[in-house]
């Protein structure tokens, strides 16, 4: 079984008629939780219910000629790839149209335009330049969407049917709006592709990589997965083709790959600097007291050679980082360790994290406009000047990037003269009689007509979001299995800001923590998802982030809500390694099976009614016509041995069976969308 785990058995929950191996006992109807489907059929565990030792099977490697990474990003996005034959030479997507003077163009907003009638218009840069061009009255019809990604986070009851709403209040399914933005970047990339290597064919040779946050559950991830079914990036047929990277995991896998000249120590960073490249690289301190390690078969100079960074080379086997990802939504944390000599990871704790990202600091400035101007104006102007309120968060986005925590300057804010004349239209006053009357006393109105900033109202619009970053870290460092860490790598497009830095610095170096940002900062999950494509199996141990079973109807004594699990949460669980039971089908000629699963967040959950269990899923099983006649194992005719094997060491649940008197696969799949 997985290592500190005790022996499972099954935990099935039949919803619907049964076969069992008592037939004089009557079924028992379905718990509350386990609601009847039409399609439900029922499923029978053998008598006894064995519980094989797990298998660990290492995934099987496509011959893929590229891989192509898609970091799908809350604020921004991009791709990046490389080619088999150079697997560590990563090309990153060329300089994106149009963009922001003093903004690197490796990445383009997170905006889609559709056409009023619900077609694709374009992507990116392009899409919010459009739309900032369109005459007031007909951008009201057009579908503009930026920020979009943290709904599929946010959303409890998240399914295929869930909706997004545009800047301009209509709505649409929120899988073609994922769709529409992943088929953007499938042409584009594949594009690109073609004119660097004109002999590449699409359909066999390109590996995908989507990029989520860890802490998505699984209907966050599978959704991601029909987004891109839907926009052609790979078929249901060829599903191995793509692979889901958890963030975090991207830039672990990235940083393990660095030099001491590419990172940069927060700790020597001299007073009152604030710009990332003011400060000085790492210095020479990983490299002290490791002659051991030099003196070893694994020498330094070996673990250079072979593939691991300078960093990691200097450090020894067994040692333990954090890596937090600070995007434009969340907070992402994962803690790993290294281990020596090839490089491979193991995940220690469970991701943890929370929606502590950029987008918390632009609410605030929304916020703020509230105080000022009211709220009931502000929601009105946005639904009415949809194009004029994205140049407003444009223009604060410029001066966001600017902030500094030893900042001195007031930071002007350019107010569209459409909100200027529709707040005097609405409000039967200007902006400046506002700010005279509000009782916001660190916004003042510029002679030049803009929104004076006093640092210390720029200070206060990060300081929640960055406090709640800090917070997540250091709850994270009270946990049992981070005790000793000494390393933690700041990471995503967050990370850039100076006022992050400065803060996590200022909270965590106290504690002996040596925080670091690798330079290229914001495309450090880009480029590490590349890394992941060429070599998934590089993360070798995770910890379920839940614990899953299902529910258990022995044959001798019918209980109705006893939970059994199959992965306790925290657990930690190999890649590849596979929980194996076997079960017949309830009746003759059966063709379909849905399974009810759950989950819950505690380890030692005993029933399916206790606090936070949950049903979080379906397994289906389509069977196929038994063939008649006694089987070679000399079962009668309809009652047949399925054997399901389930992994939980990957960034997806897998599930596979095999039909024993025939040896062949049963399709199937587990859905976590169908709640």
């Amino acid at each position: 079984m997985f290592p500190g785990y005790p022996k499972a058995r099954v935990a099935w929950d039949l919803s619907g008629p049964l076969g069992c191996s008592s037939p004089q006992r009557s079924p028992v109807p379905s718990p509350p939780a386990s609601p009847r489907t039409q399609e439900s059929c029922g499923i029978a565990p053998l008598t006894p219910s064995q519980s094989p030792k797990p298998e660990a099977r290492g995934p099987q490697q496509a011959p893929f000629s590229v891989v192509v990474a898609i970091d799908f990003g809350t604020t921004s996005s991009g791709y990046a790839f490389s080619f088999a034959s150079d697997p560590e030479a990563i090309h990153m997507m060329r300089k994106w149209e149009g963009g922001d003077p003093g903004v690197a163009h490796q990445k383009t907003p997170t905006c889609l335009l559709l056409t009023p009638e619900g077609a694709f218009h374009s992507f990116g840069y392009t899409a919010r330049d459009y739309y900032h061009d369109l005459d007031p009255e007909e951008a009201r019809d057009w579908l503009y969407f930026e920020k979009f990604k943290m709904k599929i986070h946010s959303t409890t009851d998240l399914t295929l049917k869930t909706q997004l709403e545009a800047v301009n209040g209509k709505k649409m399914p929120a899988l073609e709006v994922f769709a529409h933005a992943l088929r953007f970047f499938k042409e584009h990339a594949l594009q690109e592709l073609r004119e660097q290597c004109p002999s590449l064919l699409e359909k066999d040779t390109v590996r995908w990589v989507l990029t989520v946050p860890a802490i998505w559950k699984q209907p966050a991830k599978q959704f991601m997965r029909e987004a891109a079914y839907l926009a052609g990036l790979v078929s249901r047929e060829d599903a191995e083709q793509l692979l889901i990277a958890l963030e975090p995991e991207a830039a672990s896998v990235y940083c393990r790959k660095l030099r001491l000249h590419q990172l940069v120590d927060l700790s020597s960073r001299a007073p009152g600097r604030g710009c990332l490249g003011e400060r000085r690289s790492i210095d020479s301190s990983f490299r002290q007291a490791r002659e051991q390690l030099r003196r070893s078969r694994h020498s330094r100079t070996f673990l250079v050679e072979s593939g691991v960074g300078e960093l990691w080379a200097d450090m020894q086997a067994g040692d333990r980082y954090v890596v937090a990802d600070c995007g434009g939504g969340t907070v992402d944390l994962t803690v790993h360790q290294l281990e020596q000599p090839h490089g491979t990871l193991k995940e220690l704790y469970k991701a943890s994290g929370g929606p502590c990202g950029a987008v918390g600091v632009d609410l605030a400035f929304e916020q703020l406009l509230g105080r000022i101007f009211g709220e009931d104006f502000i929601t009105t102007f946005k639904r009415q000047r949809p194009a004029a309120w994205v140049d407003l968060t444009i223009a604060f986005e410029a001066r966001k990037r600017t902030a500094g925590p030893h900042r001195t300057g007031a930071l002007n804010i350019s107010l569209p003269f459409s909100f200027i004349d529709f707040y005097r239209k609405q409000g039967g006053h200007n902006v400046e009689t506002a700010l005279r009357k509000s009782s916001v006393n660190f916004v003042k109105w510029s002679s030049h007509g803009m929104l004076r900033m006093s640092c210390e109202a720029m200070n206060e619009l990060f300081q929640p979001t960055v406090s709640g970053i800090i917070q997540h870290i250091e709850a994270l460092l009270e946990r049992p299995e981070v005790q000793g860490v000494k390393l933690l790598f700041l990471v995503g497009g967050f990370a850039e800001s100076a006022m992050l830095q400065h803060a996590v610095q200022a909270a965590l170096g106290a504690r002996g923590l040596r925080v670091v940002v690798p330079h290229d900062v914001a495309l450090t999950i880009l480029k590490g998802a590349v890394l992941f494509g060429q070599a998934p199996g590089v993360v070798r141990v995770r910890r379920s982030p839940l614990t899953y079973g299902l529910l258990v109807r022995d044959g001798r004594r019918w209980c109705t809500d006893v939970f059994e699990r199959f992965v306790a949460a925290e657990q930690s669980v190999a890649l590849g390694e596979e929980v194996r039971r076997s079960y017949c089908p309830a009746r003759p000629g059966q063709r379909r099976v849905l399974i009810n699963l759950y989950c819950c967040a505690a380890e030692d959950a005993r029933f399916i009614t206790d606090p936070g269990v949950r049903k979080c899923g379906a397994l289906s099983l389509e069977l196929e016509p038994a063939e008649g006649g006694p089987d070679a194992a000399g079962m009668p005719p309809g009652r047949r041995e399925i054997r399901a094997a389930m992994q939980f060491g990957d960034t997806e649940i897998k599930v596979t069976a095999v039909d024993v008197s025939t040896n062949r696969s049963v399709r199937a799949a587990i859905d976590f969308l169908s709640n």
